[in-house]
């Protein structure tokens, strides 16, 4: 019940986020100042914000940003992480060993720290929190990789190809990074569930989107001062937020289920 569940969310969130904003053309930026904070109706369906703005809208639009933003940083994190942990397991030795001192170094420190302390350097925006996801992200990848390379470059067909001279390159890219993947898939599906909470976090204190474009997160810091004369302000952003996280985490539970039967 809950891989197709997470399926389902999942889904009906990506199409909301592409086909929503054209079937609630409302401009997510345009003001209505005397009918601020206006509850759900007919014409705004969950409302108006503090501005005057289309909740509905904001929030369609909001979830285009937290999806480029979670499909971007699980991208970058997967591309470097694989990269890194496959060198690792696959060469061992003193490169393993300072990786290895450079990842536990990373982890001795609570990621959402890290970024805030990046993005504080860089300055706020989409660009630069997708960097600093991105560069604490890569860790998991990495660590799974290694993990997963240690076992395969004992398998016989990599020590077969090996013997036969192959060079380091095919044998990582033909051998042994596509042996890793599914592990990977599975860790990038719950990872977006951790880069959408991330950088709702970070737009929530303001180190992320910044106004007028819509964020979730910025959306929950901006209703939090509203919270009992119009509590629909911090609702619905929090309510989106919670069930995509919910739905990437079904969708890689199951994933997991699929792809390594033993792990049920």
């Amino acid at each position: 019940m809950t891989r197709r569940l997470g399926v389902i969310i999942v889904g009906g969130i990506a199409i909301a986020a592409i086909v929503g904003p054209w079937i609630v053309p409302a401009d997510p930026s345009a003001q209505d100042l005397p009918n601020r904070l206006q509850g759900l109706s007919r014409a705004h369906p969950l409302g108006l914000d503090e501005l005057g703005r289309d909740i509905l809208a904001r929030l369609l639009y909001g979830a285009r940003l937290s999806l480029m933003v979670g499909l971007t940083v699980v991208s970058l994190s997967a591309t470097v992480g694989i990269t890194v942990g496959a060198l690792a397991g696959y060469i061992g030795g003193r490169l393993d060993d300072v990786i290895g001192r450079l990842m536990d170094i990373l982890l001795a420190f609570p990621g959402i720290l890290l970024a805030i302390a990046l993005v504080a350097v860089l300055g706020p925006s989409v660009r630069n929190v997708v960097l600093a996801l991105g560069c604490i992200g890569w860790v998991a990848y990495a660590r799974l990789v290694r993990g997963q390379v240690l076992k395969i470059r004992e398998l016989e067909y990599v020590q077969a190809a090996r013997a036969l001279g192959a060079p380091l390159p095919r044998i990582l890219l033909r051998h042994v990074v596509p042996a890793t993947l599914s592990a990977v898939t599975v860790q990038a599906t719950l990872g977006m569930a951790g880069a959408i909470i991330a950088e709702a976090s970070l737009s929530f204190l303001g180190l992320g989107v910044q106004p007028p474009a819509p964020s979730w997160g910025a959306m929950l810091d901006a209703g939090r001062s509203h919270l009992f004369d119009a509590p629909h302000l911090t609702l619905a952003p929090g309510l989106a937020i919670a069930l995509v996280v919910m739905g990437f985490n079904f969708a890689g539970d199951a994933l997991r289920d699929r792809l390594d039967p033993r792990a049920i």
